[in-house]
Protein backbone atom coordinates (compact mmCIF):
# COMPACT_ATOMS: atom_id res chain seq x y z
CA UNK A 1 0.00 0.00 0.00
CA UNK A 2 1.54 3.06 -0.97
CA UNK A 3 0.25 7.01 -1.67
CA UNK A 4 -0.38 8.41 -5.25
CA UNK A 5 2.12 10.96 -5.32
CA UNK A 6 4.80 11.26 -8.30
CA UNK A 7 8.57 10.22 -7.34
CA UNK A 8 9.48 12.76 -10.13
CA UNK A 9 7.43 15.70 -8.44
CA UNK A 10 8.73 14.75 -4.92
CA UNK A 11 12.73 14.70 -6.55
CA UNK A 12 12.37 17.86 -8.60
CA UNK A 13 11.03 20.09 -6.29
CA UNK A 14 14.11 18.58 -3.78
CA UNK A 15 16.53 19.50 -6.43
CA UNK A 16 15.00 22.76 -7.10
CA UNK A 17 15.14 23.71 -3.11
CA UNK A 18 18.55 21.77 -2.49
CA UNK A 19 20.16 24.92 -2.00
CA UNK A 20 17.88 26.95 0.14
CA UNK A 21 18.09 24.18 1.95
CA UNK A 22 21.53 23.34 2.67
CA UNK A 23 21.75 27.03 3.35
CA UNK A 24 19.26 27.25 6.03
CA UNK A 25 20.82 24.22 7.58
CA UNK A 26 24.10 25.56 7.60
CA UNK A 27 22.86 28.73 9.63
CA UNK A 28 21.41 26.81 12.25
CA UNK A 29 24.47 24.43 12.37
CA UNK A 30 26.41 28.05 13.33
CA UNK A 31 24.39 28.24 16.45
CA UNK A 32 26.77 26.27 19.04
CA UNK A 33 23.92 24.53 21.08
CA UNK A 34 26.30 22.84 23.19
CA UNK A 35 23.33 21.29 26.14
CA UNK A 36 26.46 20.44 28.11
CA UNK A 37 28.33 23.34 28.80
CA UNK A 38 26.66 26.28 31.16
CA UNK A 39 27.91 28.84 28.95
CA UNK A 40 26.39 27.92 26.14
CA UNK A 41 22.93 28.24 27.57
CA UNK A 42 21.82 31.48 25.56
CA UNK A 43 22.95 29.38 22.63
CA UNK A 44 20.54 26.09 22.99
CA UNK A 45 18.05 28.91 23.50
CA UNK A 46 18.89 30.52 20.39
CA UNK A 47 19.06 27.51 18.97
CA UNK A 48 15.45 26.73 19.71
CA UNK A 49 13.72 29.92 18.42
CA UNK A 50 15.96 29.69 15.64
CA UNK A 51 13.83 26.21 14.74
CA UNK A 52 10.07 27.32 16.22
CA UNK A 53 10.87 30.15 13.34
CA UNK A 54 11.95 28.04 10.66
CA UNK A 55 9.05 25.26 11.23
CA UNK A 56 5.97 28.55 10.96
CA UNK A 57 7.96 29.69 8.04
CA UNK A 58 7.78 26.18 6.25
CA UNK A 59 4.07 26.03 7.36
CA UNK A 60 3.53 24.64 10.37
CA UNK A 61 0.57 26.84 11.95
CA UNK A 62 2.03 25.45 15.45
CA UNK A 63 5.53 26.26 15.82
CA UNK A 64 6.44 27.47 19.67
CA UNK A 65 9.34 26.65 22.36
CA UNK A 66 8.71 24.27 25.37
CA UNK A 67 10.70 25.55 28.67
CA UNK A 68 12.00 22.68 30.93
CA UNK A 69 13.34 22.76 34.04
CA UNK A 70 16.94 22.55 31.88
CA UNK A 71 17.27 24.01 28.23
CA UNK A 72 14.51 24.18 26.18
CA UNK A 73 12.41 22.02 23.40
CA UNK A 74 10.58 22.63 20.25
CA UNK A 75 7.09 21.52 19.61
CA UNK A 76 5.71 22.24 16.90
CA UNK A 77 1.57 20.82 14.96
CA UNK A 78 0.21 20.46 11.67
CA UNK A 79 -3.03 19.33 11.41
CA UNK A 80 -4.40 17.32 8.55
CA UNK A 81 -7.28 18.35 6.79
CA UNK A 82 -8.68 14.17 7.29
CA UNK A 83 -9.89 14.25 10.87
CA UNK A 84 -9.49 10.72 9.96
CA UNK A 85 -5.57 10.56 9.36
CA UNK A 86 -3.17 9.00 12.13
CA UNK A 87 -1.51 11.70 14.54
CA UNK A 88 2.73 10.59 13.85
CA UNK A 89 4.83 12.65 16.40
CA UNK A 90 8.42 13.16 15.14
CA UNK A 91 11.01 13.10 17.96
CA UNK A 92 14.85 14.28 17.53
CA UNK A 93 17.26 17.05 19.22
CA UNK A 94 18.68 20.58 18.54
CA UNK A 95 21.68 20.32 21.19
CA UNK A 96 25.12 19.18 20.14
CA UNK A 97 28.41 17.52 21.88
CA UNK A 98 30.83 20.19 22.83
CA UNK A 99 33.18 20.66 19.59
CA UNK A 100 36.55 22.83 19.65
CA UNK A 101 39.12 23.29 17.04
CA UNK A 102 41.64 22.04 19.71
CA UNK A 103 39.90 18.53 19.45
CA UNK A 104 41.33 18.15 16.22
CA UNK A 105 39.03 19.31 13.91
CA UNK A 106 40.42 20.78 10.76
CA UNK A 107 37.94 23.66 10.79
CA UNK A 108 35.86 25.60 12.85
CA UNK A 109 33.18 22.94 14.32
CA UNK A 110 30.75 25.48 14.28
CA UNK A 111 31.45 27.22 10.60
CA UNK A 112 30.27 24.94 8.20
CA UNK A 113 32.12 23.56 4.78
CA UNK A 114 30.92 21.36 2.06
CA UNK A 115 33.62 19.52 0.24
CA UNK A 116 33.47 16.37 -1.31
CA UNK A 117 29.68 16.13 -1.26
CA UNK A 118 29.62 16.28 2.56
CA UNK A 119 28.68 19.12 5.17
CA UNK A 120 31.20 19.29 8.30
CA UNK A 121 29.91 20.84 11.39
CA UNK A 122 29.23 19.55 14.86
CA UNK A 123 25.68 18.52 14.27
CA UNK A 124 25.31 18.04 10.88
CA UNK A 125 24.33 14.30 11.09
CA UNK A 126 23.67 14.56 15.23
CA UNK A 127 21.15 15.66 15.22
CA UNK A 128 20.43 18.83 13.72
CA UNK A 129 20.66 17.45 9.78
CA UNK A 130 18.47 14.78 10.59
CA UNK A 131 15.78 17.14 12.36
CA UNK A 132 15.98 19.55 9.43
CA UNK A 133 15.38 16.44 6.39
CA UNK A 134 11.55 17.11 7.56
CA UNK A 135 11.63 20.88 6.60
CA UNK A 136 12.02 20.35 3.19
CA UNK A 137 10.41 17.07 2.78
CA UNK A 138 7.24 17.97 4.12
CA UNK A 139 7.50 20.61 1.62
CA UNK A 140 8.11 17.93 -0.82
CA UNK A 141 4.75 16.12 0.28
CA UNK A 142 2.55 19.12 0.09
CA UNK A 143 3.86 19.78 -3.99
CA UNK A 144 3.69 16.18 -5.03
CA UNK A 145 -0.13 15.57 -3.76
CA UNK A 146 -1.50 19.13 -4.12
CA UNK A 147 -2.46 19.70 -0.74
CA UNK A 148 -2.35 22.41 1.70
CA UNK A 149 -1.66 20.49 4.96
CA UNK A 150 -0.07 16.67 5.71
CA UNK A 151 -2.19 13.13 4.86
CA UNK A 152 -0.98 12.97 8.67
CA UNK A 153 -1.41 15.14 11.68
CA UNK A 154 2.02 15.99 12.19
CA UNK A 155 4.03 16.54 15.35
CA UNK A 156 7.37 17.71 16.35
CA UNK A 157 8.81 17.07 19.63
CA UNK A 158 12.72 18.26 19.46
CA UNK A 159 14.41 18.58 22.52
CA UNK A 160 17.35 20.67 23.54
CA UNK A 161 19.31 18.10 26.19
CA UNK A 162 19.57 14.79 24.82
CA UNK A 163 23.62 15.21 24.44
CA UNK A 164 23.40 15.74 28.28
CA UNK A 165 21.61 12.87 29.52
CA UNK A 166 17.83 14.12 28.77
CA UNK A 167 17.42 14.63 32.49
CA UNK A 168 14.02 16.53 32.27
CA UNK A 169 12.95 14.36 28.82
CA UNK A 170 10.24 12.14 30.37
CA UNK A 171 9.16 14.61 32.89
CA UNK A 172 8.37 17.17 29.91
CA UNK A 173 6.54 13.80 27.94
CA UNK A 174 4.36 13.48 31.05
CA UNK A 175 3.65 16.78 31.43
CA UNK A 176 2.77 17.20 27.83
CA UNK A 177 1.28 13.92 27.06
CA UNK A 178 -2.35 15.34 25.70
CA UNK A 179 -0.64 17.64 23.08
CA UNK A 180 1.65 14.79 22.14
CA UNK A 181 -0.82 12.15 21.92
CA UNK A 182 0.55 10.32 18.31
CA UNK A 183 -0.21 7.14 17.01
CA UNK A 184 3.24 6.29 15.65
CA UNK A 185 6.50 7.75 16.85
CA UNK A 186 9.30 8.32 14.29
CA UNK A 187 12.68 9.04 16.18
CA UNK A 188 15.16 10.83 13.40
CA UNK A 189 17.96 10.45 15.90
CA UNK A 190 19.72 7.10 14.24
CA UNK A 191 21.36 6.19 11.74
CA UNK A 192 21.72 3.18 8.74
CA UNK A 193 24.05 0.36 8.18
CA UNK A 194 26.44 1.48 5.35
CA UNK A 195 26.36 4.28 2.65
CA UNK A 196 25.52 0.83 0.02
CA UNK A 197 23.17 -0.65 2.69
CA UNK A 198 19.93 1.56 3.61
CA UNK A 199 18.80 -0.08 6.82
CA UNK A 200 16.18 0.79 9.00
CA UNK A 201 16.58 0.20 13.03
CA UNK A 202 13.94 -1.70 14.67
CA UNK A 203 14.55 -1.25 18.26
CA UNK A 204 16.95 -0.07 21.19
CA UNK A 205 17.91 -1.46 24.19
CA UNK A 206 16.99 -0.56 27.86
CA UNK A 207 19.36 0.14 31.19
CA UNK A 208 20.05 -0.17 34.14
CA UNK A 209 22.89 0.41 36.31
CA UNK A 210 24.44 0.22 40.46
CA UNK A 211 26.94 1.23 42.18
CA UNK A 212 27.82 -1.17 45.13
CA UNK A 213 30.09 0.15 48.23
CA UNK A 214 31.51 -2.59 50.69
CA UNK A 215 32.33 -2.05 54.11
CA UNK A 216 34.78 -4.03 56.38
CA UNK A 217 36.70 -2.89 59.11
CA UNK A 218 36.18 0.46 60.50
CA UNK A 219 39.94 1.68 58.58
CA UNK A 220 42.46 -0.23 56.61
CA UNK A 221 44.01 -2.71 59.17
CA UNK A 222 47.51 -5.12 58.82
CA UNK A 223 46.91 -7.88 57.42
CA UNK A 224 49.86 -9.80 58.37
CA UNK A 225 47.57 -9.15 62.32
CA UNK A 226 44.52 -9.83 60.71
CA UNK A 227 44.40 -11.15 57.30
CA UNK A 228 42.32 -14.25 57.15
CA UNK A 229 40.60 -13.59 60.14
CA UNK A 230 38.33 -10.83 59.49
CA UNK A 231 36.24 -10.36 55.60
CA UNK A 232 37.94 -8.27 53.08
CA UNK A 233 35.38 -5.90 51.20
CA UNK A 234 38.10 -6.27 48.60
CA UNK A 235 37.90 -9.97 48.31
CA UNK A 236 34.03 -10.01 48.43
CA UNK A 237 33.44 -7.31 45.63
CA UNK A 238 35.82 -9.80 43.36
CA UNK A 239 34.20 -12.68 44.32
CA UNK A 240 30.59 -11.00 43.50
CA UNK A 241 31.77 -9.83 39.82
CA UNK A 242 32.88 -13.23 39.49
CA UNK A 243 29.87 -14.83 40.03
CA UNK A 244 27.75 -12.12 37.79
CA UNK A 245 28.18 -14.66 34.69
CA UNK A 246 28.17 -18.51 33.99
CA UNK A 247 30.91 -20.50 31.40
CA UNK A 248 28.31 -19.81 28.70
CA UNK A 249 28.50 -16.02 29.20
CA UNK A 250 25.10 -15.86 31.07
CA UNK A 251 24.23 -13.49 33.54
CA UNK A 252 23.36 -15.56 36.86
CA UNK A 253 21.09 -12.90 38.31
CA UNK A 254 17.77 -15.22 38.93
CA UNK A 255 14.77 -14.26 36.88
CA UNK A 256 17.21 -12.21 34.12
CA UNK A 257 15.97 -13.38 31.08
CA UNK A 258 12.06 -14.32 31.82
CA UNK A 259 9.96 -13.01 29.96
CA UNK A 260 12.31 -11.06 27.29
CA UNK A 261 11.35 -11.34 23.48
CA UNK A 262 13.74 -14.21 21.96
CA UNK A 263 15.04 -14.09 18.42
CA UNK A 264 13.03 -15.52 16.06
CA UNK A 265 14.85 -17.31 13.12
CA UNK A 266 13.23 -15.41 10.75
CA UNK A 267 15.14 -12.05 12.76
CA UNK A 268 18.41 -14.27 13.21
CA UNK A 269 18.42 -14.93 9.22
CA UNK A 270 17.98 -10.52 8.57
CA UNK A 271 20.57 -10.03 11.08
CA UNK A 272 22.65 -12.51 8.89
CA UNK A 273 21.89 -10.56 5.90
CA UNK A 274 23.98 -7.67 6.48
CA UNK A 275 27.55 -7.39 5.53
CA UNK A 276 29.29 -7.75 8.90
CA UNK A 277 32.85 -7.98 8.90
CA UNK A 278 33.74 -9.19 12.76
CA UNK A 279 37.31 -8.21 12.18
CA UNK A 280 36.85 -4.41 10.85
CA UNK A 281 34.51 -4.23 14.13
CA UNK A 282 36.70 -5.86 16.28
CA UNK A 283 39.17 -3.11 15.15
CA UNK A 284 36.53 -0.11 15.71
CA UNK A 285 36.25 -1.62 19.11
CA UNK A 286 39.83 -1.33 20.23
CA UNK A 287 39.05 -5.65 21.08
CA UNK A 288 41.39 -8.51 20.33
CA UNK A 289 38.37 -10.87 20.32
CA UNK A 290 34.96 -10.74 20.35
CA UNK A 291 33.24 -12.72 23.50
CA UNK A 292 29.71 -12.98 25.05
CA UNK A 293 26.46 -15.11 25.43
CA UNK A 294 27.27 -18.44 23.99
CA UNK A 295 25.17 -19.31 21.39
CA UNK A 296 24.80 -15.71 19.48
CA UNK A 297 26.55 -13.89 17.27
CA UNK A 298 28.02 -11.02 17.89
CA UNK A 299 25.39 -8.50 16.69
CA UNK A 300 22.78 -10.75 18.19
CA UNK A 301 24.52 -10.10 21.19
CA UNK A 302 24.87 -6.32 20.89
CA UNK A 303 21.61 -5.78 19.27
CA UNK A 304 18.93 -8.54 20.96
CA UNK A 305 20.42 -9.66 24.14
CA UNK A 306 20.50 -8.61 27.21
CA UNK A 307 24.32 -8.01 29.01
CA UNK A 308 25.75 -7.12 32.64
CA UNK A 309 29.05 -5.67 32.54
CA UNK A 310 31.23 -4.50 35.25
CA UNK A 311 32.26 -0.85 34.55
CA UNK A 312 34.24 -0.22 37.12
CA UNK A 313 35.95 -2.31 40.40
CA UNK A 314 38.26 -1.28 43.13
CA UNK A 315 39.14 -0.93 46.81
CA UNK A 316 41.81 -0.68 48.87
CA UNK A 317 45.56 0.44 48.08
CA UNK A 318 46.11 1.72 44.62
CA UNK A 319 49.66 3.10 44.64
CA UNK A 320 53.07 2.27 43.74
CA UNK A 321 54.65 -0.68 45.44
CA UNK A 322 53.20 -2.46 48.19
CA UNK A 323 50.77 -1.95 50.83
CA UNK A 324 50.45 -4.97 52.67
CA UNK A 325 46.42 -4.38 54.42
CA UNK A 326 42.46 -5.38 54.76
CA UNK A 327 41.21 -2.45 53.16
CA UNK A 328 38.27 -1.16 54.53
CA UNK A 329 35.86 -1.11 51.93
CA UNK A 330 35.89 -1.79 48.24
CA UNK A 331 33.29 -0.82 45.14
CA UNK A 332 31.73 -1.94 42.06
CA UNK A 333 29.62 -0.56 39.06
CA UNK A 334 27.76 -2.48 36.59
CA UNK A 335 25.41 -1.66 33.97
CA UNK A 336 22.73 -4.10 32.80
CA UNK A 337 21.81 -3.83 28.86
CA UNK A 338 18.07 -4.89 28.68
CA UNK A 339 15.60 -6.08 25.69
CA UNK A 340 12.31 -5.76 25.40
CA UNK A 341 10.40 -8.02 28.25
CA UNK A 342 12.19 -6.86 30.85
CA UNK A 343 11.44 -3.67 33.32
CA UNK A 344 14.33 -2.32 34.50
CA UNK A 345 12.69 -1.78 38.26
CA UNK A 346 12.01 -5.55 37.92
CA UNK A 347 15.83 -5.97 37.13
CA UNK A 348 16.99 -3.66 40.01
CA UNK A 349 15.18 -5.72 42.62
CA UNK A 350 16.60 -8.48 40.92
CA UNK A 351 20.06 -7.67 41.14
CA UNK A 352 19.56 -6.08 44.78
CA UNK A 353 18.76 -9.42 45.89
CA UNK A 354 21.25 -11.16 44.06
CA UNK A 355 23.88 -8.68 45.72
CA UNK A 356 23.01 -8.98 49.03
CA UNK A 357 22.74 -13.14 49.05
CA UNK A 358 26.21 -13.05 47.76
CA UNK A 359 27.62 -10.47 50.94
CA UNK A 360 29.32 -12.24 53.40
CA UNK A 361 29.11 -11.63 57.22
CA UNK A 362 31.04 -8.66 58.47
CA UNK A 363 30.62 -6.62 55.08
CA UNK A 364 28.25 -3.98 55.05
CA UNK A 365 27.04 -2.89 51.49
CA UNK A 366 24.67 -0.41 49.76
CA UNK A 367 23.24 -0.75 46.60
CA UNK A 368 22.68 2.92 44.34
CA UNK A 369 20.81 2.59 41.18
CA UNK A 370 20.71 5.28 38.51
CA UNK A 371 17.84 6.54 36.64
CA UNK A 372 16.82 3.44 34.47
CA UNK A 373 15.72 3.28 30.83
CA UNK A 374 13.20 0.76 28.75
CA UNK A 375 13.72 -0.69 26.17
CA UNK A 376 11.37 -0.26 22.93
CA UNK A 377 11.40 -2.80 19.55
CA UNK A 378 8.87 -2.60 17.10
CA UNK A 379 7.44 -5.70 15.25
CA UNK A 380 8.87 -6.52 11.74
CA UNK A 381 4.92 -6.92 10.43
CA UNK A 382 4.04 -3.43 12.13
CA UNK A 383 2.39 -1.52 9.67
CA UNK A 384 3.82 1.72 10.26
CA UNK A 385 7.32 0.48 10.34
CA UNK A 386 6.41 -0.89 6.50
CA UNK A 387 5.95 2.19 5.68
CA UNK A 388 9.26 3.33 6.73
CA UNK A 389 10.28 0.66 4.95
CA UNK A 390 8.54 1.05 1.52
CA UNK A 391 9.33 4.88 1.86
CA UNK A 392 12.74 4.58 2.60
CA UNK A 393 13.08 1.69 -0.47
CA UNK A 394 11.42 4.06 -3.02
CA UNK A 395 14.18 7.23 -2.05
CA UNK A 396 16.65 4.26 -2.20
CA UNK A 397 15.74 2.72 -5.45
CA UNK A 398 17.27 -0.51 -2.98
CA UNK A 399 16.05 -3.40 -0.77
CA UNK A 400 15.71 -1.52 3.07
CA UNK A 401 17.09 -4.02 5.48
CA UNK A 402 16.51 -4.04 9.56
CA UNK A 403 19.32 -3.55 12.50
CA UNK A 404 18.46 -2.31 16.11
CA UNK A 405 20.98 -0.70 18.45
CA UNK A 406 23.15 -1.72 21.38
CA UNK A 407 22.55 1.82 23.11
CA UNK A 408 19.13 3.37 24.66
CA UNK A 409 17.98 6.83 24.56
CA UNK A 410 14.71 8.48 25.48
CA UNK A 411 12.88 7.20 22.52
CA UNK A 412 11.75 4.67 25.28
CA UNK A 413 10.16 7.45 27.37
CA UNK A 414 7.88 8.29 24.24
CA UNK A 415 6.83 4.39 23.42
CA UNK A 416 6.09 4.22 27.65
CA UNK A 417 4.52 7.27 28.44
CA UNK A 418 2.32 8.07 25.14
CA UNK A 419 2.04 4.09 24.20
CA UNK A 420 2.72 4.09 20.90
CA UNK A 421 5.51 2.34 18.41
CA UNK A 422 8.52 3.49 18.26
CA UNK A 423 9.78 3.96 14.45
CA UNK A 424 13.52 5.30 13.37
CA UNK A 425 14.09 6.74 10.32
CA UNK A 426 18.01 8.03 10.11
CA UNK A 427 20.44 8.49 7.13
CA UNK A 428 23.81 9.04 8.89
CA UNK A 429 26.62 6.37 8.76
CA UNK A 430 29.28 5.50 10.44
CA UNK A 431 32.01 7.36 9.35
CA UNK A 432 29.70 10.73 10.06
CA UNK A 433 31.77 10.53 13.25
CA UNK A 434 28.88 11.60 16.00
CA UNK A 435 31.05 12.91 18.63
CA UNK A 436 34.02 13.04 16.97
CA UNK A 437 35.52 15.54 15.50
CA UNK A 438 34.94 16.37 11.89
CA UNK A 439 31.55 15.19 12.16
CA UNK A 440 29.94 15.33 8.79
CA UNK A 441 26.76 14.63 6.90
CA UNK A 442 26.88 13.00 3.14
CA UNK A 443 24.50 15.62 1.22
CA UNK A 444 22.80 12.56 -1.18
CA UNK A 445 22.07 10.92 2.44
CA UNK A 446 20.62 13.51 3.42
CA UNK A 447 18.37 14.30 0.86
CA UNK A 448 17.54 10.78 0.69
CA UNK A 449 16.03 11.34 4.42
CA UNK A 450 13.95 14.81 2.65
CA UNK A 451 12.66 12.12 0.02
CA UNK A 452 12.02 9.38 2.71
CA UNK A 453 9.98 11.99 4.57
CA UNK A 454 7.95 12.85 1.89
CA UNK A 455 6.86 9.66 0.97
CA UNK A 456 6.11 9.06 4.40
CA UNK A 457 3.23 10.80 5.30
CA UNK A 458 1.06 9.80 3.00
CA UNK A 459 2.23 6.33 3.01
CA UNK A 460 1.47 6.39 6.85
CA UNK A 461 -2.01 8.09 6.00
CA UNK A 462 -2.89 5.18 3.71
CA UNK A 463 -1.72 2.19 5.75
CA UNK A 464 -2.41 3.73 9.55
CA UNK A 465 -5.67 5.64 9.16
CA UNK A 466 -7.36 6.26 12.93
CA UNK A 467 -10.45 8.21 14.20
CA UNK A 468 -8.01 9.64 16.75
CA UNK A 469 -9.02 13.39 17.01
CA UNK A 470 -6.14 16.02 16.68
CA UNK A 471 -4.57 17.30 19.60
Amino acid sequence: MSDPQPDSVVRTYIDTHRAAFLDDLAEWLRIPSVSAQPEHADDVRRSAEWLAAKLKETGFPVAEVWETDGAPAVHAHWPSEDPGAPTVLVYGHHDVQPAAVADGWHTDPFEPVVRGGRMYARGAADDKGQVFFHTLGVRAHLAATGAAAPAVHLKLLIEGEEESGSPHFRELVETRAAELAADVVIVSDTGMWSETTPTVCTGMRGVADCEIDLHGPDQDIHSGAFGGAVPNPATAAARLVAALHDADGRVTVPGFYDGIAELTDAERALIAELPFDESEWLRTAKSHAAAGEAGYSTLERVWARPTAEVNGIGGGYQGPGGKTIVPSSAHVKLSFRLVSGQDPYEIEAAVKDWVAARIPDGIRHSITFGAPTRPCLTPLGHPALQSVVRSMGRAFGQKIRFTREGGSGPAADLQDVLDAPVLFLGISVPSDGWHAPNEKVELDLLLKGVETAAYLWGDLAAAHRTPRTPA
